[in-house]
């Protein structure tokens, strides 16, 4: 999918539509979770933890909860074949209310396996955000909070950058 072009014709949310979702997303996320002190939002590399930085800095402009950004790195096609990687790899989990990030919800594959390393440290509460869920769905995962859901054909794909050129999300 590398070679795929990006033009304006297929492009299904641009820079101030993508912005304007992850701010909304923000309001929901404290909304839900305003008696926190702190939470954790765990971005999926590399897109997932792009989010994860613009949601982080919509929840301080909103909040006075502290929110702590961790990368989460897995093998998305094998996710078996090697281990899933946190960095800071020193984080406390244990107790958290912990958001997962990703940009495309599709299979659930790459959430499912992501969501391992929370339910073994025995996490407070734990949720999903996507910025686009496609609904094709094969493993029992939901997004807690989604910024466009959007009905496409298995052949289809969603590809999200954040290139200054390109910034928006397309359908190839």
């Amino acid at each position: 999918m590398g070679n795929t072009t990006l033009n304006i014709s297929n492009r299904i949310l641009d820079r101030d539509q993508i912005l304007q979702k992850l701010k909304r997303i923000a309001f929901e996320i404290y909304e839900n979770n305003f008696e926190e002190q702190e939470i954790l939002l765990a971005g999926i590399l590399e897109n997932g933890y792009l989010i994860a930085e613009h949601l982080q800095q919509e929840l301080e402009k909103i909040s006075d909860i502290k929110v702590t950004l961790v990368s989460i790195a897995l093998d998305k096609i094998h996710p078996i074949d090697k281990p899933i990687v946190i960095k800071p790899a020193e984080v406390n989990l244990t107790n958290r209310v912990v958001i997962l990030v990703d940009d495309v919800l599709n299979s659930g594959k790459t959430l499912a396996y992501a969501m391992q390393l929370f339910l073994k440290a025995e996490v407070k509460k734990l949720e999903t955000t996507t910025l686009i869920n496609r609904h094709h769905t094969l493993y029992p995962i939901n997004a807690t909070y989604t910024g466009l859901s959007l009905s496409t054909t298995l052949q289809e794909h969603i590809r999200v950058t954040f290139d200054k050129e390109k910034f928006g999300a397309y359908l190839v």
